[in-house]
């Protein structure tokens, strides 16, 4: 059966074109899969997730920085000073540059007209995907969120790496408040997701699993290392899998049967994967070597866990072939 899917466009940013998720949609829609706009308000899941103070802030920061100066609307802000060791980030400041390298880990995630409006769209289509499968709701096995920006970077009250709102976790919460006693949250993206992990770093109730490459040479670089296995309530509940650049596919895969283990051990009610595309081999940024073909392969050992899943789009900057390997995920898991 043609899974059902949440959809939504954002704006772009940087690697983040918007015929990426044009691709996507063109895929599914020519292989027959079923499209849906987002319906449900994800507000009250984000305040579940993510600082209550983060959330004001990106809401609002547009309207901020366009009553700071005239003309600042042919301008974007970026951060120029952060609270790093030993500066506070307890006090938010008043001044919005400081504001804005406080709940900022990079200046790659630069502001624009619609930046609020695009993420929120997203966390509402990942909010959307997750009831479809909620735990009485539906007879779905999964639900395919395609939508940008991706999410996976940005943490409890910062953005980074083109993330401002972290659909996987809004994704997983909204899976646990649909009646899921545990979830787990798989991550295959080439970069960490380092948001994802510190949202989740203490909780027991969600497992978070990643394979990725080594952050000793890759973005995030300050976190995704093998030893961080989470804390207090959540420790043991982390698993970080950092594979080197130009690992072979058979390493990957490799990989990926540790995370499945894991997660079948875990004993999960539920499946979200942080479905990051840009370990193909013809990604521009990223540097592993996946094929076309390996895709299904990914989506058929996810399809083996047996368990209702949400796949959430993450990375994936080689956009002509996005919607094929998209698909191929899709079609994998569903065994087609």
């Amino acid at each position: 059966m043609p899974l059902k899917l949440s959809f939504s466009r954002g704006n772009a940013c940087h690697a983040l074109k918007p015929r990426r998720a044009e691709y996507v949609k063109t895929s599914l829609t020519a292989r027959g899969h079923t499209l849906r706009m987002p319906q449900t308000d994800s507000r009250a899941v984000l305040a579940k997730v993510h600082a209550p103070r983060y959330l004001a802030f990106l809401e609002h920061a547009w309207r901020d920085w366009l009553a700071l100066e005239a003309g600042n609307e042919q301008r974007q802000p970026f951060p120029s000073i952060w609270p790093v060791r030993t500066l506070r980030s307890d006090i938010e400041p008043v001044n919005f540059i400081a504001r804005l390298g406080l709940y900022s880990m990079d200046n790659g995630s630069p502001l624009a007209a619609g930046t609020w409006t695009a993420a929120k769209a997203g966390a509402d289509a990942a909010a959307s995907a997750a009831a479809l499968l909620a735990a009485g709701n539906s007879s779905e096995r999964a639900a395919f969120c395609c939508s940008r920006p991706p999410g996976h970077h940005a943490g409890p009250d910062f953005m980074g790496g083109y993330s401002f709102l972290n659909n996987a976790a809004v994704a997983a919460q909204t899976l646990r408040d649909g009646g899921a006693a545990r979830v787990a949250v798989l991550d295959v993206d080439y970069h960490h997701g380092n948001g994802t992990q510190s949202i989740f770093y203490e909780r027991a109730d969600v497992l978070f699993v990643s394979l990725h490459g080594d952050p000793l040479t890759e973005y995030p670089f300050y976190l995704g290392h093998a030893d961080e296995t989470g804390a207090g309530e959540g420790a043991g509940f982390n698993l970080n899998l950092p594979l080197p650049a130009g690992c072979t596919t058979a390493r990957w895969f490799e990989a990926l049967e540790l995370a499945c283990t894991r997660i079948a051990a875990y004993r999960s009610d539920a499946l979200v994967v942080s479905l990051g595309l840009d370990t193909f081999a013809e990604d521009p940024i990223s540097k592993f070597a996946l094929q076309t073909s390996d895709f299904s392969r990914l989506g058929e050992r996810l399809g083996a866990l047996g368990l209702p899943t949400v796949f959430v789009l993450e990375g994936g900057y080689a956009a002509a072939a996005l919607g094929t390997n998209a698909v191929n995920v899709i079609e994998g898991f569903e065994g087609i």
